[in-house]
């Protein structure tokens, strides 16, 4: 084992602003695409486009730029993507599994009226 240090990029000024924050700023774009798209009528489909283009981009090119601003604002849009189209479909789900819980709630509800005979 080894005492030195591990060789690390040279990291620009905006870059490690950048990596300090890109989580909250990935978290923040994709909750404000989520809204939109939760608000708009327009389908989600676009935002499916997006984030294959995001995270390709960032798979295929990104990962390996040698600018590491670039390569954060990468990394950033591909999470802000995945974000977006995860926030839809979990919507779409939630809101069906409350659909069939007032379903079941219903019937239950009916078969305790019926059977209440006086």
């Amino acid at each position: 084992m080894t005492s030195s240090p591990a060789l690390e990029l040279r990291e620009s000024e905006r870059g490690a602003w950048l990596r300090a924050r890109r989580l909250r700023l990935a978290l923040v774009i994709g909750l404000v695409e989520s809204i939109i798209v939760l608000a708009g009528d327009s389908g989600w489909y676009w935002v499916l486009a997006a984030a294959v283009v995001a995270v390709a981009f960032y798979l295929f090119a990104g990962r390996n730029l040698r600018f590491h601003t670039i390569r954060e604002l990468s990394w950033i849009a591909a999470a802000s993507q995945l974000i977006a189209v995860l926030v839809p479909v979990l919507w779409v789900l939630v809101k069906a599994l409350a659909i069939a819980v007032l379903v079941v709630l219903a019937a239950v509800l009916l078969v305790i009226l019926l059977a209440d005979r006086r």
